[in-house]
C-alpha cells in the first residue's frame, strides 16, 4: 500500500508540514484488528494494575515508607508513559487513520521524553533507596526522611520535564524534507531526526548529553547501588538473612534490567546504526510492556504488597456482607 507524501513549502528555513504519517507496526488490516484487541487489553490492564497498586499503598499504613512512596511515583509515570503512545496506536489500528498533526507529533515527543527521563531517574533513586535500607539500616530513616523523598520525587519530574522541553524546542526549529512518513507507531526523536533536512548536530549533541545524564549516569548509580547491596548481602552469614535482604530488592532489579536494557539499546547508540524497523519493536518493551509488567512484578514478588492486597480484598468482602 502506497503512502501519500504531503507537499510542503519552506518559510524562513522552517517547514510548514502540517501532518506526519505514522507507519505503525504492521500494514495488514486483519492483523491490525487483532492487535487492536491485544493493545486494548494491555492498556486497560496497565491502567487498572497501576491504579490498584497506588490505591493499595495509599490505603495501607504499613506501606507508608520511602520505598512505596517512590513506587507510587513509578506507577504514576507508568500510567503517564503508556497514555502518551497507546491511545494513538489504538486509533491507528482501529480507524487505519495514520496521520498526526505536526504539533501533535511534537507534543507526543515532549510528553514521551518527559516520561522516559523521569522513569530512568526514578528507577536509579529507587536503587539508592534499597542501598540505604540494606547497607545502612540504622540510618535509613535519616537518609530517606520525608523531605528527602519529596525532594527526589519533585526533582526527577522537573528534570524530566526540562529535558523534554529542550528536545521538543530544538525539534521545532528543524525543517523536514523529502518525506513526512515516520517509520514508527509514535513520534520519537530518532525517526524524526532521520527525516529532517536541517542541520541536526545541535539536536544530536543535546541527545548525547541527555543520554549521559539520564541513561549512563542513572544506570551507573543503579549498578553502583546494587554492587554495594550484593556486597552487603554476601557478608550476611545466615541463608535466611540473605534471602530476606535480597527479596527486598529483587522486584526492582527485575524492572531495572528489563527497562534499562531496552532504553539503552534504543537511544545510547550512534544514529548511523539505527534500524527503525527493529527499534520500534524494541520500544514496545519500555513504552507499552513495562507499565504492565511493573505492577505485576511488584505485586507478585513483594510479600508486603500481597498481604496488603489480601487485607484490602478481605475488607471489601466484609463491606459487601449483608448485615442482620
Amino acid at each position: 500500500m502506497s503512502v501519500p507524501i504531503i507537499g510542503y513549502a519552506e518559510i524562513q528555513n522552517r517547514s510548514t508540514i502540517m501532518e506526519f504519517i505514522l507507519l505503525g507496526l504492521i500494514s495488514s488490516p486483519e492483523l491490525q484488528t487483532l492487535l487492536f484487541g491485544v493493545f486494548t487489553l494491555i492498556y486497560v490492564t496497565a491502567l487498572l494494575g497501576n491504579a490498584l497498586l497506588i490505591f493499595t499503598i495509599w490505603t495501607c499504613r504499613r506501606l507508608h515508607t520511602p520505598m512505596y512512596f517512590l513506587l507510587i511515583n513509578l506507577s504514576l509515570v507508568n500510567v503517564f508513559s503508556i497514555s502518551v503512545t497507546t491511545p494513538k496506536l489504538l486509533q491507528t489500528l482501529w480507524t487505519h487513520q495514520r496521520t498526526i498533526s505536526f504539533y501533535g507529533c511534537i507534543t507526543q515527543v515532549y510528553l514521551f521524553i518527559w516520561a522516559l527521563g523521569t522513569e530512568l531517574l526514578l528507577l536509579s533513586f529507587m536503587a539508592f533507596d534499597r542501598y540505604a535500607a540494606i547497607c545502612h539500616p540504622l540510618r535509613y530513616t535519616v537518609i530517606m526522611k520525608k523531605e528527602v523523598c519529596v525532594g527526589i520525587a519533585t526533582g526527577v519530574w522537573v528534570a524530566g520535564m526540562v529535558n523534554s522541553a529542550v528536545h521538543a524546542g530544538l525539534m521545532l526549529q528543524l525543517s523536514f524534507c523529502n518525506s513526512n512518513v515516520i517509520n514508527h507507531f509514535f513520534c520519537d526523536v530518532p525517526p524524526l531526526l532521520s527525516l529532517s533536512c536541517s542541520d541536526t548536530n545541535l539536536n544530536e549533541t543535546m541527545a548525547f548529553v541527555a543520554d549521559v545524564i539520564f541513561g549512563i549516569c542513572s544506570c551507573g548509580l543503579t549498578l553502583t547501588s546494587y554492587a554495594f547491596i550484593l556486597s552487603t548481602i554476601f557478608k550476611i552469614h545466615s541463608t535466611e538473612g540473605k534471602k530476606k535482604a535480597f527479596s527486598t530488592c529483587s522486584s526492582h532489579l527485575c524492572i531495572v534490567s528489563f527497562y534499562f536494557s531496552a532504553v539503552i539499546y534504543t537511544y545510547i547508540r550512534p544514529t548511523s546504526v539505527y534500524s527503525l524497523d527493529r527499534d520500534k519493536l524494541v520500544s514496545l518493551l519500555y513504552s507499552v510492556a513495562t507499565p504492565v509488567v511493573n505492577p505485576v512484578i511488584y505485586s507478585l514478588r513483594n510479600k508486603e504488597v500481597k498481604e496488603a492486597l489480601k487485607a484490602l480484598g478481605g475488607r471489601g468482602r466484609l463491606l459487601d456482607r449483608p448485615h442482620n
